[in-house]
């Protein structure tokens, strides 16, 4: 599974944050959210996909 965030998109919500704290996170001074891991393994398959349907502007894609 790969992970892609459009910068352009994100609006730094957090949600993805708060669904899958191992993948996304925000640092203090950025506005917009970092990738933690962009190639996660399959044990974070579940939370990272809670975390793109929970993003509300849909900035998150899961290829895979």
């Amino acid at each position: 599974m790969k992970i892609n965030v459009d910068t352009h998109l994100c609006e730094v919500h957090g949600d993805c944050v708060v669904a899958a704290p191992d993948v996304f996170d925000i640092g203090e001074d950025d506005d917009v959210v970092q990738l933690l891991l962009a190639d996660p393994g399959e044990e974070h398959r579940a939370t990272v996909t809670q975390a793109a349907r929970m993003c509300p502007v849909s900035a998150i894609l899961i290829e895979g």
